[in-house]
C-alpha cells in the first residue's frame, strides 16, 4: 500500500474528500481517500505530496497520432479545414510504418508529460503497406505504459466520388471490415483496467458512404466496442452533408444507425437547439477539441448547453497538425477560456478539470477511470507549482489552469510511476526528436 500523503492540492472530479491523500493498492487501484486531518485505516508506505497538486489522471478522447509529423506547416499554417485537408492528404499518403511509429511515440510522450494517462487515437490512414498501423500503435501504447482506446477509421468516399480524399488513401469497405473484426478479437479489452480498447471510426461525412457507417455501426453493436467520427465540426461539412446526403448532420447520424450512447463524435460544434436535445436524448457524447477550433476558427462547441441536454462531453487535443500539440492540461485551459467567451468568467476552473477527467472517462464509456474514489484505478498526474509563473498564487489546484501548466512532475498509470521528476523513465527524448524530425521532413520533402 502507498499512501500518497497531504496534497498541497487535489481534485477529485467528485465530492468526496482526500484533503489529506489517498491510499494505492499493490494491484494498482485506489482502496482509500483520506480526509483532511485523517489518516489511512492500514499500514502504508508514504509518498510526500506536500508539494504537489494531485488530479486523476486526464484523458484526451480526440487525436490522429500521426499528425505530428507535419506540424506548422507552412501551406497550410493559415487554412480553414478543408483546405487544410486538401493540401495535407497527398503528404500523409507517403506515411511509413516507421515513421507512424515514431510518430505516435511523440505523441504518447508529450501527452504523457501533460498528465495525460489515457488517450484515444483516431487513425484512418492506410495507404499501401500500412495495414497494420493499428498493430503499431497498440506496441507503443504498451511501450509508454499508458491506456489507450484505439479507433479504427477509415476512408472510401475519394475525390472521383465526391469526397475529400484522394484515391491512394480510401480501401474497399470488405478490407476494411476484415480488418476490424482482426483488430478487436486480436487486442480489445474490456472491464476495470484495460489498457487498449479497440473502436470503429468511418472518418467523417466528407470522405466514408452512408454504407460502411452503417456497416460499422452494425459490427460495433456485434462486439460491443464503441463508434466514433468527426461530426458538424465546419460549416462547410453541414452543407456537404446537405448537398452530398440531403440531411443535415444529426439526421445523416440517424439514417446510418449511429445516434445512441456507443457514439461519440469529434468536435460537434454546428448542433441547432433541436439537434443538441436529440444527441443528449441518445447519450451521444462530444469530444471538444477547443485549441485546434481556434487554430482551423471552425467555431465553439457549445459545451454547456450539451451538457445540460444529456450529452457526455470530453476534451481532446486533435491532431497535431490541428493544435499543434499534444498537452492536455494546457488544453484544459484552452477549454475554460473558450467556453468562458461564450457563457461568462462564472464557468469554474473545476468544470474545465471535469471535463478532462469524468467527463473524459463517460465519453469513452469507462467507469474506472477519471476521477479519484475507492475502486477505480489508481492513475494520478502531479504537479509541482514551483516556477516562477506559480509565485504569487493562491489555490493550487486553480492555478494550474490560470497560471498555465503545462508539465507534470509524476504519472502513475494503474499503479505505476510513468514520470518521475518530469521525466518518462528509459525513454531517450532527444534520440527520439531527432530520428522524428528527420522522418516529418522526409515526408514533406516526398
Amino acid at each position: 500500500m502507498l499512501w500518497i500523503k497531504n496534497p498541497l492540492g487535489i481534485f477529485t472530479a467528485n465530492d468526496l474528500d482526500a484533503g489529506n491523500g489517498l491510499v494505492v493498492s499493490d494491484d494498482g487501484t485506489i482502496v482509500e481517500l483520506v480526509p483532511s486531518g485523517a489518516e489511512p485505516s492500514m499500514p502504508c508506505s508514504v509518498f510526500d505530496a506536500s508539494s504537489y497538486v494531485v488530479l486523476p489522471g486526464l484523458i484526451n478522447t480526440h487525436h490522429h497520432f500521426y499528425q505530428t509529423l507535419t506540424r506548422a506547416w507552412g501551406p497550410v499554417a493559415n487554412a480553414p479545414l478543408f483546405p487544410w485537408l486538401q493540401n495535407l492528404y497527398p503528404v500523409w499518403a507517403r506515411l511509413t510504418p516507421r515513421s507512424l511509429e515514431l510518430a505516435v511515440q511523440v505523441a504518447l510522450a508529450e501527452l504523457l508529460l501533460s498528465g495525460c494517462t489515457t488517450a484515444a487515437d483516431h487513425h484512418y490512414l492506410f495507404p499501401d503497406g500500412m495495414e497494420d498501423a493499428i498493430d503499431i500503435e497498440v506496441s507503443a501504447v504498451r511501450s509508454m505504459g499508458m491506456r489507450a482506446t484505439l479507433t479504427r477509421g477509415s476512408m472510401t468516399l475519394g475525390e472521383d466520388d465526391g469526397g475529400l480524399p484522394p484515391r491512394t488513401t480510401v480501401q474497399s469497405p470488405e478490407a476494411i471490415l476484415a480488418d476490424s473484426e482482426r483488430l478487436i478479437r486480436k487486442y480489445h479489452e474490456t472491464g476495470p483496467g484495460a489498457v487498449v480498447q479497440i473502436a470503429l471510426a468511418p472518418c467523417s461525412p466528407f470522405s466514408v458512404t452512408k454504407e460502411i457507417m452503417a456497416e460499422s455501426a452494425a459490427m460495433a453493436e456485434r462486439f460491443d466496442v464503441r463508434l466514433h467520427t468527426h461530426l458538424a465540426e465546419t460549416i462547410d461539412e453541414e452543407d456537404f452533408c446537405q448537398s452530398m446526403f440531403g440531411l443535415r448532420t444529426v439526421d445523416y447520424l440517424e439514417s446510418v444507425g449511429w445516434l445512441g450512447s456507443r457514439t461519440w463524435l469529434g468536435h460537434g460544434i454546428h448542433f441547432n437547439d433541436e439537434e443538441i436535445a436529440r444527441l443528449g436524448a441518445a447519450g451521444t457524447a462530444v469530444a471538444h477539441c477547443p485549441t485546434s477550433n481556434m487554430r482551423l476558427a471552425s467555431g465553439t462547441a457549445r459545451v454547456l448547453e450539451l451538457e445540460a441536454a444529456g450529452v457526455p462531453v470530453g476534451l481532446g487535443v486533435d491532431g497535431s497538425a490541428s493544435n499543434d500539440a499534444s498537452n492536455m492540461i494546457l488544453e484544459a485551459r484552452q477549454a475554460l477560456y473558450l467556453q468562458r467567451l461564450r457563457y461568462g468568467a462564472s464557468v469554474p476552473v473545476s468544470r474545465a478539470l471535469g471535463w478532462a477527467t469524468r467527463g473524459s472517462a463517460a465519453v469513452l464509456g469507462r467507469s474506472d477511470i477519471g476521477q479519484l474514489a475507492p475502486g477505480m484505478q489508481a492513475d494520478l498526474a502531479l504537479f509541482k507549482p514551483d516556477e516562477l509563473r506559480f509565485s504569487g498564487s493562491h489555490d493550487p489546484v486553480a492555478a494550474l489552469l490560470l497560471c498555465g501548466a503545462d508539465r507534470a512532475d509524476r504519472v502513475m498509470v494503474g499503479g505505476s510511476w510513468r514520470v518521475v521528476d518530469g521525466a518518462i523513465p528509459g525513454l531517450d527524448v532527444a534520440g527520439l526528436i531527432a530520428e522524428h524530425s528527420a522522418a516529418a521532413r522526409k515526408l514533406v520533402a516526398g
